[in-house]
């Protein structure tokens, strides 16, 4: 049976689809259904498919839960590391390591805290009968910093079992993104242990943090591995428009904050130029800003006409975006959901489902399926 809140986000979509395309693009008649899995989450950030259907879900006030696929809420889960809660502060992503069926390892990336200083750490830790055992912190954003914006950070486990980590800028405007002596605006590539892959683009240049794999990132909270290809790709925030989506390969620089497609929120104009200025160009972006967080490529049964295509959710675009792509081109964009709530995180089950994750104070894990 279809929830009363689901069915509130039914009656804002048009009848005859199911979902909003863009003025340019045509309309797919995809029809889905928006079920409640689970409310009573605060904040919920990030998430991640166990084995057996059950799915962690971290809350960012600082909680780690276990939601059952009957929407059974767990007890916090005991040893989460302290995390500096404030603003994009707190407890944010999720992920299971690549053996995790024969481990139990998962890793978090939270704010952890130094008085009230900051930075984006990772702790990788046994999952065991309801609490974290072994917890070792594998990575940390140095120097910590006053603020609370600005984080990342997304965790992303490539074919070739290295994570990749988002970083953001922490709100720092002064290059430091531009530098490769430091952890800021950054996309981190480690081993799961945190010790550095012998490939990294940096690791044989004494000025250089050896775990950078690409840099001149804002704030990144959207990463995924595209199964086609094996890549990463990631989406940023922009300031005030030109949020990105890029695919970072090592070593190169995408710009910021020399370049962007968006202005200061001052107004102050940035240059929009990005290749002219030596920098990679995003592969799409969008001004107005719909602030995306959360990201992953569909290649379910359940939608056999979204298979290959790309999801964003957005917090202040207050939808789901479907990108259709080309190879490494994106084609189309429909907007699923629109103008509903802020979609923190987006993933596929294990049952082909889409899985989203609404950024509130109770917050819901709702799952799109085939229209009944």
């Amino acid at each position: 049976m279809i929830h009363k809140f689901a069915a509130l986000l039914l009656l804002l979509l048009p009848a005859s689809g199911l979902f909003l395309s863009n003025a340019n693009a045509q309309r797919i008649q995809t029809e889905f259904d928006v079920r409640l899995v689970a409310e009573g989450l605060q904040f919920p950030w990030g998430m991640a498919f166990m084995p057996d259907g059950q799915v962690l879900v971290t809350e960012k006030v600082g909680r780690l839960r276990i939601i059952a696929p009957d929407g059974h809420i767990s007890e916090p889960i005991k040893g989460v590391p302290a995390v500096f809660v404030q603003q994009q502060g707190g407890l944010l992503d999720v992920a299971l390591d690549p053996e995790f069926a024969k481990n139990r390892i998962i890793y978090l990336s939270y704010a952890e805290p130094e008085g009230f200083k900051a930075s984006t750490a990772v702790a990788r830790a046994e999952l065991k009968d309801g609490s974290l055992e072994n917890l070792k912190v594998i990575f940390r954003q140095l120097p910590k910093t006053e603020g609370g914006v600005h984080f990342g950070s997304r965790l992303v486990f490539a074919p070739d079992g290295n994570l990749f980590i988002t970083l953001g800028d922490r709100g720092n405007y002064l290059e430091e993104a531009q530098k490769t002596d430091n952890y800021f605006g950054k996309i981190i590539r480690i081993r799961p242990d945190g010790s550095i892959p012998a490939d990294n683009p940096f690791v044989n240049d004494p000025k250089a943090k050896p775990e950078i794999w690409s840099y001149g990132h804002r704030s990144v909270q959207g990463a995924a591995i595209n199964p086609k290809t094996g890549a990463l790709w990631i989406h940023e925030h922009g300031p005030k428009g030109g949020d990105e989506i890029n695919i970072p390969e090592p070593g190169k620089n995408y710009g910021w904050p020399k370049a962007s497609y968006g202005t200061h929120y001052d107004l102050t104009p940035i240059k929009d130029e990005h290749a002219g200025q030596g920098f990679e160009e995003p592969i799409y972006h969008w001004t107005p800003s719909i602030a995306p967080s959360g990201m992953v490529f569909y290649n379910g049964n359940l939608f056999p006409g979204w298979r290959g295509g790309l999801f964003v959710g957005a917090l202040v675009g207050r939808h789901i975006a479907r990108l259709t792509l080309d190879n490494d081109k994106i084609r189309n964009e429909e907007k699923l959901l629109l103008n509903t709530v802020r979609f923190r995180d987006i993933e596929q089950g294990p049952d082909g489902a889409l899985y989203l994750l609404t950024d509130e104070e109770n917050g819901k894990l709702l799952k799109l399926t085939p229209k009944q």
